[in-house]
């Protein structure tokens, strides 16, 4: 019984910190916190292996295939003969190809 009630105080506990965090941005959607930041770092070193890269953009994979011919300095790094896509880079040099 007395060992339920730490765990009822506890997510009780997390459950306000997390609502108290979410009030301070209610008027400011686009504000970040260091909890999203900490998200969105591990993003940065992830590596996004070729027959995959075509979920990530969103389009086909012969899609994919001109769009390397078109572009062939598109941020990629080979690892043993497998061409890898750095997630934060790619991601980066897409919405530069857009503007």
């Amino acid at each position: 019984m007395e060992f339920d009630l730490i765990f009822v105080g506890l997510g009780i506990a997390a459950a306000g910190y997390f609502i108290g965090n979410g009030l301070k941005n209610f008027k400011n959607p686009e504000g970040k916190d260091a909890f999203s930041d900490l998200l969105n770092d591990e993003d940065d070193n992830e590596l996004i292996k070729e027959n995959h890269v075509h979920y990530f953009m969103g389009i086909s994979k012969e899609d994919v295939k001109h769009l390397t011919k078109e572009y062939p300095d598109i941020p990629h790094i080979m690892i043993n003969g497998q061409v890898y896509y750095p997630k934060a880079r790619l991601r980066e040099w897409l919405s530069q190809l857009g503007n």
